[in-house]
């Protein structure tokens, strides 16, 4: 009987050492040196983990990209790595002033779960936990608020809060917006306190917009102001295409083009765009899908928001009318004036194939929905391109031109093109285009101008000749000129900005500020 009693003292023993040496966990010893406090040696991996899983799944709803956040944790095996890192480094503190300062980019710090994020970290801060299984509830939602604020913060602040592309219905570049891969990188930081840093926007206009905005928030009767400016800093939180050193811009609501590089302006000029798309266009298009009647059809002749690369120039081009130039107006111009299309040396091909008098079709027998023609307008005098015509690939056959209405330039309000961007001095632009000066000369004389070096006046002397050649009948034929290098262009659509020290704000022509405040509004 003793013997059995020996045993199982010995037993009680053995049982009883293995629970003092059962080791604690990295977050049990991380806490427990933070706080001085033995309560977290008795942190249960297995119990906090039962206990993050069913509070994540209860705010599953409400987070900006659970998938991520929760792919992040399982990978982990819902290790607290905000508690056991950024927590007792300090960095979490870092993550919540950068929060509460985050109304110097325009954003409401509520936004980001700013309050939740102070108290949830102030509970921790208390340690005032009687048991290891009070703390449980805390760490897990301060482990997952800790993770949604940052997410969100480096998303808005970095990447912007809006994607133009869903947005607005004719912006054409491609802006790189925040993935899984990344915000798994971002929550994989070490270094908490420099990444926020790092992410913050730095360009002088960014810089500038902002102390502004700090004066403009304080201001009554400033909200038109106020929304200019937040539109305008979203629009700079966009990560585009690099521009690099030398690149064109064209601005829709400054009508005008500039050539940077270097950080220098090489040439400014005023350029004409698309026309604003009728009012009530929406439901106009609805009621033109039920019809299918021209007549119901909104017009929208908006020049697109795009980057490309200008790579060529057609110089006496040849204008390739559109269907829907065609149906709109050359199919009643021609309805009314039967010599309308010879007058003004537009031609008329059906099936790929010349019709030889287009003077005598009868205009009223075809439908304008249905038009079996294709337009095209000759080189010369008259062509609406002008004498010069930039190309760029695009979708959207868009490009820009010389005019033959030059008169249009003087105008305050030059929204008035079919969608093509219409410049001012398309020579100087053309000479900034092309490889040297001999290919410069080449294209003067093109278009009946001298060439700068004077050992070529004969041959353009003779060039002006063979021109007034009547007995050959001389027929002007576009010529094509390769560009130095591919030059990046953006024809862009900015409502205010810093020149010189002074705020330059715009017109808001397509109304796209509007819209784009309109979904601004739930960050602010």
């Amino acid at each position: 009987m003793k013997r059995i009693i020996g045993i199982l003292l010995l037993l009680s023993l053995v049982l009883q050492a293995c629970n003092w040496f059962k080791e604690t966990p990295e977050t049990g010893l991380v806490l427990a040196g933070h706080f001085n406090n033995k309560l977290y040696k008795a942190f249960d991996t297995a119990a906090y983990n039962q206990v993050f899983t069913l509070h994540f799944d209860a705010n599953k709803k409400d987070l900006s990209n659970p998938n991520t956040i929760g792919s992040f944790y399982q990978n982990r095996e819902f290790s607290p790595e905000f508690i056991t890192h950024h927590y007792v480094n300090g960095d979490l503190d870092t993550l919540i002033n950068y929060i509460s300062r985050s109304r110097q980019h325009g954003f409401n710090p509520e936004y980001f779960g700013y309050q939740r994020l102070l108290q949830l970290k102030e509970t921790l801060d208390a340690n005032g936990f009687q048991t290891i299984a009070e703390a449980y509830p805390v760490l897990a939602d301060l482990e997952i608020q800790a993770a949604e604020s940052l997410v969100k913060y480096y998303s808005l602040v970095y990447f912007g809060s809006l994607n133009p592309q869903k947005l607005l219905s004719r912006y054409y570049i491609t802006v790189k917006r925040p993935d899984s891969a990344g915000l798994i990188k971002v929550l994989s930081t070490p270094d908490l306190a420099s990444f926020l840093k790092e992410i913050q926007p730095v360009s002088d206009q960014y810089l500038a917009f902002q102390k502004e905005l700090i004066k403009v928030q304080s201001v009554k009767g400033a909200e038109e102001k106020l929304k200019t400016i937040l539109v305008n800093m979203e629009r700079l939180r966009w990560k585009l295409p690099e521009r690099g050193e030398e690149y064109v811009e064209v601005n829709i609501p400054d009508f005008s083009l500039t050539w940077f590089k270097d950080q220098d302006t090489l040439s400014h000029m005023k350029v004409c765009v698309g026309k604003k798309r009728e009012d009530s266009y929406q439901e106009k298009l609805k009621t033109f899908v039920k019809t299918g009647n021209l007549d119901d059809k909104p017009k929208n002749h908006e020049t697109p928001v795009l980057y490309s690369k200008l790579n060529s120039i057609q110089v006496n081009p040849i204008w390739n009318i559109p269907v829907s130039i065609a149906q709109s107006e050359i199919y009643y111009q021609a309805l009314r004036d039967p010599y309308y299309l010879s007058n003004n040396n537009i031609r008329v091909y059906q099936k790929g194939k010349l019709v030889a008098d287009p003077d005598t079709i009868q205009w009223n027998s075809y439908s304008r929905a249905k038009l079996p023609f294709q337009f095209k307008q000759g080189s010369g005098v008259g062509n609406a391109l002008g004498k010069f015509k930039f190309i760029f690939d695009n979708g959207s056959s868009i490009y820009l031109h010389d005019t033959n209405n030059r008169s249009a330039f003087n105008q305050n309000n030059r929204a008035i093109s079919h969608g093509c961007v219409r410049v001012e001095k398309p020579l100087e632009f053309a000479a900034l285009l092309v490889k040297n000066k001999v290919q410069y000369d080449q294209l003067r004389m093109e278009v009946n101008l001298p060439p700068l070096d004077t050992t070529k006046m004969k041959v353009y002397q003779k060039k002006q000749l063979k021109k007034l050649d009547t007995v050959n009948s001389f027929v002007l034929k576009p010529a094509w000129f390769g560009t130095k290098k591919a030059i990046p262009l953006y024809i862009n659509y900015v409502t205010a900005w810093w020149q010189n020290g002074k705020l330059q704000q715009r017109a808001d022509v397509y109304g796209q500020d509007e819209t784009l405040y309109i979904k601004l509004k739930r960050f602010l």
